[in-house]
């Protein structure tokens, strides 16, 4: 067959498929709101810039060459032919709007049922969060053109050949796709490792590299906007149907299976995540029901649809508890990740690919078995494989791009512009007249991730 196919595009799943990557979207301005609210006054608006420069960097590399790179022609294994479709050279042209007078058709580039250019603007929201969820991990003390520059570098050196190997199926958009999603068939329906454990280990690596912020741990970092951060939340999970729903690639049973468990597996995760904090705690945290809620999506993104709902229920609650428990690592283990990156996404990307392995039914639209429903151990250890991969490449490549950009042109702001606050000295603005001298919104009080 003969890439792109041209034909006439069903205008049911088009209209789905652009209502979702305007959903998806739409999840970038709501995680500048999550993580901006989660940051001290003087870094809000450096937060919010480092996801709104994520779009533009990442969209333009996107149409370039980064879809070539994710899902052209597959080239030894590693990532698509960056040619075949640069510039989105053959996606455009085509009789768009047929003709009346003779019957005719519209007769236009598609993926499925649905324009080629419906399709790269769907992915490139992906590629676009991917980038900007690592910015969490490095608040409060990261120059804000190195981060342009390593968001570009790690763009094109791990997401896309990584997309590449997760997302490109044989005789969708070329010939030859991935890896994992053709010889290893592991089920990564919307990116728990693509995403989320990609994003989740360059936060980690990325912040090691960095180093802490200064006075962490002893000083506590209280968010300073938890109204920010609900929202940031409630935007998330609105655009994130566009994100699992919407990889269906069409208005379907599929889509509307995905979105199902979609729901299921958020609102249990989030009253886990409650339910550890009132146990350990005392007392359940508005925080705690944002970050759950996230942890619960992420979880879910993988499996969405190869669970029902009992099975979706079980990765909510496993999610909820386990990512609760995870964002303390990093004061044990003494790594500065500033807003729970590793806690939230790289464990609730692991939780829900694995569990794949052992909840996955036939009764779902992916129609495999795990573990639990008489599967075996088949469908796991090509789960774990396909995120040990993601994770291992995403590590060495992640080190090797940040520490270029080091030592190169610098990553870190001094000691003098991290205490004056990144807002000012890398944007000369300020979100509040008070900035300059306020710490926090709420003082004399620690949060429970700071305590």
């Amino acid at each position: 067959m003969e890439f792109p196919t041209i034909g006439a595009p069903d205008t049911g799943d088009t209209a789905w498929m652009l209502i979702s990557a305007a959903l998806v979207l739409l999840m970038t301005p709501g995680l500048a709101f999550f993580y901006g609210g989660m940051v001290r006054a003087k870094s809000v608006l450096n937060m919010i810039m480092m996801s709104i420069g994520a779009m533009g960097v990442v969209g333009i590399l996107w149409v370039l060459y980064g879809y070539s790179m994710a899902f052209g022609e597959d080239t030894g294994h590693l990532f698509g032919d960056p040619f075949q479709y640069f510039g989105l050279k053959g996606l455009f042209g085509g009789s768009y709007l047929g003709d009346a007078s003779t019957g005719a058709a519209a007769a236009i580039p598609l993926v499925g049922t649905i324009p080629a250019t419906v399709f790269v603007a769907f992915q490139a929201m992906f590629a676009i969060i991917t980038v900007a969820l690592i910015s969490g991990a490095v608040a409060d003390r990261l120059r804000f053109g190195p981060w342009l520059l390593f968001a570009g570098l790690w763009a094109t050196i791990v997401y896309f050949p990584v997309s590449h190997w997760v997302f490109a199926f044989d005789g969708v958009t070329a010939e030859n796709g991935g890896w994992i999603a053709n010889q290893l068939k592991a089920i990564d329906f919307a990116g728990g490792t693509a995403v989320h454990i990609n994003a989740g280990v360059a936060g980690l690596v990325l912040a090691i590299v960095l180093g802490k912020r200064r006075g962490w741990p002893a000083t506590p970092f209280r968010p300073h906007n938890l109204p920010f951060v609900m929202l940031g939340a409630a935007l998330l999970w609105f655009g994130w149907f566009g994100f699992n729903a919407g990889s269906a690639v069409g208005s379907n049973g599929i889509a509307g299976a995905t979105f199902i468990t979609t729901v299921v597996a958020t609102c249990a995760a989030m009253l886990a995540w409650l339910l550890v904090e009132r146990l350990r705690d005392g007392h359940a945290t508005t925080l705690g029901g944002a970050s759950g809620i996230v942890a619960g999506l992420v979880a879910i993104t993988p499996a969405c649809s190869s669970v029902n709902v009992l099975g979706a229920l079980f990765i909510g609650v496993v999610a909820g508890v386990l990512c609760a428990l995870a964002v303390g690592l990093k004061f044990r283990f003494g790594f500065d990740d500033s807003l729970d990156v590793v806690g939230v996404h790289l464990v609730g990307g692991l939780v829900g690919t694995l569990l794949v392995g052992l909840v996955a039914t036939t009764e779902a639209p992916a129609g495999v078995d795990g573990l639990f429903y008489g599967g075996g151990f088949d469908q796991l250890w090509r789960q774990a494989v396909g995120a040990g991969a993601v994770l291992l490449y995403s590590l060495v490549a992640t080190t090797i791009v940040a520490l270029v950009v080091k030592y190169t042109i610098g990553l870190r702001v001094s000691d003098d512009a991290e205490a004056l606050g990144v807002d000012e000295t890398e944007h000369a603005e300020n979100a509040y007249d008070f900035a300059a001298m306020a710490g926090s919104s709420v003082p004399g009080r620690v949060s429970v991730r700071e305590a």
